[in-house]
């Protein structure tokens, strides 16, 4: 399964390991191996492009764009051609494609961000890949490691906007239109983002809308007459995906979820209660320490930009279960909680409540400590030198004061939903789901993503998703019917991952080596290492996920030979 490429300069393709499928004047358009569903080259009023595109609503768009059948990627540019970001708005997916638009190209990704893409610029030369190592190994691109990300990830455990760890390497932000001129300018146009929507209508009302958005949603991402896996956890989210799945899909359902171990927390009786509620047939996966310590270089190599989560590798792991099924798509619950009011929002909820700081960016500032990972350890985690080198760089309330501020969205809830979504949901939960999935020839789905479910949400009045002290109220309500009254009314618990005794076990040995050994990158303070290695001071009982964060940081770097030295052409 192919990935994509795209350069101003014809020869530069073949240099980044692309196999040229479109050339013409001033542009050159390939396919490069990796895991993905590249095809193309489609073309439309004078337009031809590439990219990775799965419709959900080909139908309507055809209707409404006109013309013969046609694949999904032909269609979208077909879209595009005659309705200009109309066109995109219209559509349903995941894509990320490059247009070539007489000297332009043009990136285009998907409202939510569930496929990526990247761009960069060499010299008077423009390239743009689905693959962040596809720039990484562009010879002709000076790079190297990009400092202020590092920073990033170290905060928000994931890179919530733009800036990938490779100097001068960008990705493209999702409902976006980009377009990269060859004097070197850009311009951006959004065509769709969420916006508050004041709706009054009774909560009975909005209930039964949703009710019905969620399962056309769910619906129109079931493969026709193909078995269909959804993982599965218990919780209201997964459980309402995998209900709506089994009632209307025409082939098997099959779900997964994932143990640890008996002796840890977890909720496989509430993932067991909801398959044989909705007869499904059902599979727990039991991942030890052992697989994750074996699995854990290359899985973090499948990853254009690190997420700090220690769940990849059993998403992997589930990924290739499902795959070995003989399905070639699975659905998933994520999306809830960015979209309708998960626990992580309390914490700023309460800082409004006994707020004494009126500066403009202290609800930024609040938002970035909410996270917990390691921006209050950055003093003493980061090496002197490397503090130097961050001291004139931009504030990491960057990221976040713009979903922040009225506007949009008026009320403080829905602004970090809004957060949430552009941050958290495109740029962690989507694409780590969607690399770690195709990896094993699967397609990822989420139909709490669906466009249509995230702007009926911003209908919703926030006092129907957090009603009272109930989170997600109004989607609990919407399928009540459909589970046990166990699983909707339960407050959420979550999995334990363990991974202090992952860190002091099988993975003991490789997080010495890649921490303290000779060949780490030298971003950190050893001694701050070795502290937390050893369990010193007061990290407790967050110092597992911290070293997750850093041992990740350098496998990744590791695996994509990022250094701090710039890399000459």
């Amino acid at each position: 399964m192919p990935r994509w490429v795209a350069c101003t300069d014809p020869a530069e393709v073949r240099a980044m390991g692309g196999r040229p499928v479109a050339t013409g004047d001033g542009y050159a358009l390939g396919l490069t191996s990796g895991p993905g569903t590249a095809t193309g080259p489609w073309r439309s009023g004078g337009l031809v492009a590439v990219g990775e595109v799965t419709l959900y609503n080909a139908e309507e768009l055809r209707a409404r764009t006109g013309g013969p059948p046609a694949a999904d990627g032909q269609l979208l540019l077909r879209a595009y051609a005659r309705l200009g970001l109309a066109g995109l708005a219209a559509a349903e997916g995941m894509f990320a494609l490059v247009v070539v638009d007489g000297p332009d190209l043009v990136l285009v990704r998907d409202h939510v961000g569930a496929r990526t893409l990247f761009h960069a610029r060499a010299g008077r030369t423009w390239a743009a890949a689905s693959s962040l190592r596809t720039l990484r190994d562009w010879p002709a691109l000076a790079t190297g490691l990009h400092l202020p990300a590092v920073r990033s990830f170290l905060t928000f455990a994931y890179l919530p906007g733009a800036e990938t760890l490779l100097r001068g390497v960008h990705e493209a932000l999702p409902g976006r239109c980009l377009r990269l001129r060859p004097d070197g300018s850009s311009t951006e146009e959004s065509f769709w983002e969420p916006a508050e929507v004041a709706d009054d209508r009774p909560a009975a009302e909005h209930a039964a809308e949703l009710r019905a958005l969620l399962e056309e949603a769910t619906a129109r991402r079931l493969p026709p007459a193909e078995p269909v896996g959804v993982l599965l956890s218990g919780g209201v989210d997964s459980s309402l995906v995998t209900a709506i799945a089994a009632k209307r899909h025409d082939g098997p359902v099959r779900s997964y979820s994932i143990s640890f171990g008996d002796e840890l927390p977890n909720e496989l009786a509430y993932s067991g209660l909801v398959a044989a509620h909705c007869h499904t047939r059902h599979t727990v996966l039991r991942v030890s320490g052992e697989e994750v310590a074996a699995r854990l270089p290359g899985t973090v190599a499948l990853l254009d930009t690190p997420v700090g989560d220690p769940l990849t590798v059993p998403n992997l792991l589930l990924a290739e279960a499902v795959a070995a099924d003989g399905a070639r798509v699975v659905l998933n619950g994520e999306g809830g909680d960015p979209v309708f009011g998960g626990p992580k929002n309390l914490p700023m909820l309460i800082f409004e409540l006994h707020r004494d700081d009126p500066a403009p960016d202290a609800r930024a500032r609040a938002y970035l400590d909410s996270y917990r990972k390691c921006l209050a350890d950055l003093p003493v985690l980061l090496a002197d030198d490397v503090h130097a080198e961050l001291a004139g760089a931009p504030p990491l309330t960057g990221h976040v004061a713009p979903y922040l501020r009225p506007g949009r969205m008026p009320s403080l809830l829905n602004q970090l939903l809004h957060t949430n979504l552009r941050t958290k949901g495109a740029h962690h939960i989507l694409t780590k789901v969607e690399r770690l999935t195709a990896a094993s020839g699967l397609e990822g789905r989420a139909p709490l993503f669906d466009r249509a479910v995230v702007d009926h949400a911003f209908r919703i009045p926030p006092r129907l998703k957090l009603a009272g002290t109930v989170e997600k109220w109004i989607l609990k309500e919407a399928v009540r019917d459909l589970l046990p009254a166990t699983i909707v009314d339960r407050p959420k618990s979550g999995m334990r991952v363990p991974v202090q005794q992952w860190l002091r076990g099988p993975l003991a040995d490789i997080g010495h080596e890649l921490l303290l050994g000779s060949s780490a990158s030298g971003l950190f303070h050893r001694d701050t290492i070795r502290s937390w290695l050893r369990r010193e001071g007061t990290l407790l009982p967050r110092h597992g996920g911290k070293l997750w964060l850093v041992l990740t940081l350098e496998l990744w770097l590791r695996s994509f030979e990022a250094t701090r030295q710039t890399r000459q052409p």
